[in-house]
């Protein structure tokens, strides 16, 4: 009775979708400009690489910490709600790092939007998710297809104001003030929670064992796509000998075929189940980092990395799907759980890939994420779930 009213409370479900999607899209396309101006930071803080790296770390380390605080407010104030706040937080977040005159200020900065830009990964979520079972149909796909495409926006717009010498600090209010704009008309069409959903679970308790599987994969997927990104580049300059052109197109091929496989992966999981498409994604992975660590020809390599990009694109949207859809698990508490895993397996990624490559060479680094796409095709299968309204009868 409470979904069916939660329904009828929905008449026009195309304006939450058209919502979370712009959501989603913004949220990559700020976060972006914000990347396109590191060198610049970087420059003017007098930063080595180092310490730039410890700088970098406070945004995963703000993310961790507001990821399970912002679940467990979702239990109490519904997804709507906080992610109308979070957005407009990161917003509004995103000019600190402009602001910033030394590395320990930046530090601070870089904290605040880590947790702000965590809080709304999972509030925004959540609200995806809700959306999703007002259409019955797959649709998480396509909302993380549309932050992809907001990230690549947003880098190249982020790159051409760069190289037009706007200081980093007027760039950054600018994007804040056009985002929070459009926020404010975004979060208008939101849905309203089903508290009956939201209201269960204790946030700040380990993950139950009905997700223990499904954080598994969370944690592999993020972790490859997290070492991709941080090593792809150095892979094909220093072990392949490529130029530095050529050595940027591995991520750029790899992100171009994420966001084509989000894009297309609802119809793809609607046509042959998110079980099939999360197992061949994995199967998908381990070809592509074979090309890739196998040949030493750079377009090859740059090919396999292109296939783990599209392996992976579906497999973290399909979890969150699934794990929002576990019975006897409240929503906020599963979405925040798979958040806060991935996000883990996100950071752990690019330093135990260095830490392995240290021991023997890069190129058998990498092998570890064709071991990954092995653990995903196997259970790929605990995607394959129910919805929590079909489960209580």
């Amino acid at each position: 009775m409470t979904t069916e009213t939660t329904h009828l409370s929905v008449p026009r479900p195309g304006r939450a979708r058209l919502a979370v999607a712009t959501i989603f899209c913004l949220n990559g396309l700020t976060l972006a400009n914000w990347i396109a101006r590191i060198p610049d930071v970087k420059q003017q803080l007098g930063l080595n690489d180092q310490r730039l790296g410890l700088v970098l770390l406070c945004l995963a380390a703000g993310a961790l910490v507001s990821q399970p605080i912002v679940g467990w407010l979702i239990g109490r104030v519904g997804s709507r709600r906080m992610t109308s706040v979070m957005l407009i937080g990161f917003c509004l977040s995103v000019v600190l790092p402009g602001l910033a005159t030394s590395m320990l200020a930046l530090m601070g900065a870089l904290f605040v939007v880590g947790a702000c830009n965590g809080g709304l990964d999972v509030a925004m979520n959540a609200q995806a998710a809700l959306v999703e079972q007002r259409y019955a149909r797959p649709i998480m796909s396509s909302f993380h297809g549309l932050w992809s495409v907001g990230g690549l926006l947003g880098a190249a717009l982020g790159g051409l104001i760069a190289t037009q010498g706007v200081a980093v600090r007027a760039h950054l209010l600018g994007v804040a003030v056009i985002a929070v704009i459009i926020a404010v008309f975004a979060t208008r069409w939101l849905v309203v929670d089903d508290q009956q959903q939201h209201a269960a679970g204790a946030t700040f308790a380990l993950p139950p064992r009905a997700l223990a599987l499904l954080g598994l994969i969370a944690f592999g997927v993020l972790f490859c796509e997290g070492a991709i990104a941080d090593w792809s580049a150095v892979y094909l300059r220093e072990s392949l000998h490529s130029s530095p052109a050529l050595a940027a197109a591995g991520f750029a091929v790899f992100s171009l075929l994420m966001a084509a496989g989000r894009l297309t992966g609802d119809a793809l999981a609607l046509r042959f189940g998110p079980a099939a498409l999360v197992r061949g994604g994995g199967a998908l992975v381990t070809l592509g980092i074979g090309l890739a660590i196998v040949s030493d020809v750079p377009l090859i390599a740059i090919i396999g990395f292109g296939l783990v990009g599209a392996g992976l694109a579906c497999s973290f949207p399909l979890i969150l799907s699934a794990a929002a859809r576990t019975p006897g698990v409240a929503a906020n508490t599963a979405i925040a759980a798979m958040a806060t895993v991935g996000y883990t397996g996100f950071l752990v990624g690019p330093p135990l890939i260095g830490t392995v490559a240290e021991a023997v060479t890069l190129r058998g680094a990498l092998g570890l994420l064709g071991l990954v796409g092995v653990l995903v095709a196997v259970f790929g299968w605990a995607v394959e779930r129910k919805p929590a309204a079909a489960a209580r009868g």
